[in-house]
């Protein structure tokens, strides 16, 4: 056994603590929670997946009658304003330090997927990652799923996108081109924030900015198309005429081919975490942000960030930013909405 592997090892638990944990102590399929000092504070839990394959229900408010694949359930990216937050409710979890410390992983994912896959008589018309969690969280770095799942997509000639903040994706840029010498493979990097000091305080868990655009440079360098995601845009924090010049200027010169953009969008237990956030990091914008999020405001809001930034797409040579875009990534118009409900636990793990 190797030296990492043994200490691996060592981290292992029997059993999980029901008091802390009670949705995950429901899971028969559990297998262990694992500790390890290169992830401090975080635990993985992982699991033994049914399916892979989330078809998600046709009466959704987000992505109906698209297909999914999370490997991961939680995100240690930790971003304050993420909107799947919410999903960790449904394994008794909380929304805030657990969804960023208490992350799932369906360690047999690939072997799933790849029996679902075979016994198929209609495949998937397309898989769409990133709708959740990020696959290429830190995470990934470790369990190394990503590249079973795009072979066993690609050798069904299955179409998917990914979206992703994780430069870890150009580990798999030469698979990825390959699966799409095969299939469509459509490819996102989601970044808003040049400031990299607002970035380490409102997704601490990221990597940098510089790093993303690099990434889509690779993803440029590979000959692979890829489409900036500029969002969420931060009212009062990153929203100025210069601020969103220089990201789209940015992104530009990364090589992206087209842009997508979304001001922030709160909901539910979400709202809880980002104001917390916001109380300890800016109060003095507490009161402008309750009264944006708490009176309709938003909407209008919304208008006038698209008001400033299409001129500045235009500028730059992008496509005008429309539903077509957005229907690569199985959006549909409705990013920063809660994700969908996956099947009930029982059939997941």
């Amino acid at each position: 056994m190797s030296e990492d592997a043994m200490r691996w090892s060592g981290q292992r638990t029997d059993r999980v603590d029901a008091g802390a944990l009670p949705g995950l102590a429901r899971l028969t399929g559990l297998v262990r929670s694992v500790r390890t000092p290169e992830f401090r504070d975080v635990t993985f839990h992982e699991v033994l997946a049914k399916s892979a394959l989330n078809h998600v229900p046709a009466d959704a408010r987000m992505l109906p009658g698209e297909y999914t694949i999370n490997p991961y359930r939680g995100c240690t990216h930790a971003c304050q304003y993420c909107f799947a937050r919410p999903t960790h409710t449904r394994l008794g979890l909380n929304v805030a330090g657990d969804f960023d410390n208490e992350i799932i992983v369906k360690t047999n994912i690939v072997e799933v997927l790849r029996a679902e896959l075979a016994r198929k008589r209609k495949l998937p018309p397309r898989v769409a990652f990133g709708t959740n969690t990020d696959v290429y969280q830190r995470a990934e770095g470790r369990y190394e799923l990503m590249p079973g799942i795009i072979d066993a997509l690609a050798g069904h000639r299955v179409p998917f996108s990914i979206l992703t903040k994780g430069p870890l994706i150009r580990r798999d840029l030469p698979r990825l081109v390959k699966a799409s010498r095969a299939t469509t493979v459509h490819l996102g990097v989601s970044l808003s924030l040049l400031d990299e000091e607002l970035r380490q305080s409102v997704e601490f868990g990221t990597a940098t900015t510089t790093a993303r655009l690099a990434t889509v440079r690779a993803i440029r360098d590979a000959g692979l198309e890829c489409t900036v995601f500029l969002s969420p845009i931060l009212p009062f924090l990153s929203d100025s005429a210069s601020q969103l010049e220089e990201l789209v200027a940015a992104v530009a010169s990364a090589g992206a081919t087209d842009v997508l953009y979304h001001s922030l969008f709160l909901s539910g237990g979400v709202k809880d975490v980002f104001f917390a956030w916001l109380r300890r990091e800016y109060p003095s914008l507490v009161a402008e942000y309750t009264k944006l999020y708490s009176s309709g405001s938003e909407t209008p809001y919304r208008h006038s960030i698209g008001e400033r930034i299409r001129p500045l797409i235009a500028k730059y040579g992008f496509p005008e930013p429309d539903e077509t875009i957005e229907d690569k990534f199985a959006l549909n118009g409705r990013r920063g909405q809660p994700p969908p409900e996956e099947p009930a636990q029982a059939a997941l793990f």
